[in-house]
């Protein structure tokens, strides 16, 4: 199954590639690829609320075109605002020097 892809140009100028992932009954997790490539480091993510009639069902998952349609640029903008980075450089285990 291919990926699919879609653009959305950042509020600082940067073309992110936007791919929905682990849809669910209720939500999905909406990923902002960084245009490096290279390396997740700099990928975010956020999570979209669906309201659809899968919603109600939890063993029915909406599926990605479904959610991708639904994806303007406007709602992009809000995820992506609310958005939190897939890696962090900050250490979680607080190591003794």
């Amino acid at each position: 199954m291919a990926r699919q892809i879609r653009p959305f140009r950042g509020p600082d100028g940067t073309n992110w590639g936007v791919e929905v992932q682990v849809p669910g009954a209720s939500n999905a997790m909406i990923v902002f690829h960084h245009p490096g490539g290279k390396t997740a480091r700099l990928d975010r993510y956020a999570w979209e609320i669906w309201d659809g009639p899968e919603s109600r069902s939890v063993t029915s998952r909406v599926s990605i075109d479904k959610i991708m349609g639904t994806l303007t640029d406007e709602k992009l903008s809000g995820l992506f605002r609310r958005s939190m980075p897939v890696s962090s450089v900050w250490s979680r285990v607080n190591r003794a020097t």
